[in-house]
């Protein structure tokens, strides 16, 4: 009788940090974009304008970057030096629009 591997293919100690890498980039992003969604209901139901500004911040700080690394992926012709000033801008632009609804009179 032979015995069946537990294991569907062997990866090696880099191939288990790029997975797991690649499962927190998906991860922050989905909570990111939970989070945008929420500021966006809070901004609707109270029509408070800091709101509509965190819910466009953790828009841009999260979803964005992620959504470039997926664009990189379909058109690798794409520099990835533009995708790095892309998704830096971004998520720069995200947390300075998220530190100003923070300040921001309601």
């Amino acid at each position: 009788m032979r015995s069946l591997p537990l294991q569907l293919w062997e990866a090696s100690p880099a191939e288990w940090v790029a997975t797991f890498v690649q499962a927190t980039d998906i991860l922050s992003a989905v909570i990111g974009l939970f989070i945008a969604y929420q500021a966006y209901r809070g901004y609707r139901r109270n029509d408070s304008r800091p709101m509509l500004v965190i819910a466009i911040g953790f828009l841009f700080a999260l979803a964005v970057p992620f959504l470039l690394v997926i664009l990189y992926a379909i058109l690798p012709f794409l520099s990835e030096t533009l995708l790095a000033v892309c998704s830096q801008a971004s998520q720069l632009s995200g947390l300075l629009a998220i530190l100003y609804a923070l300040r921001m009179p309601a």
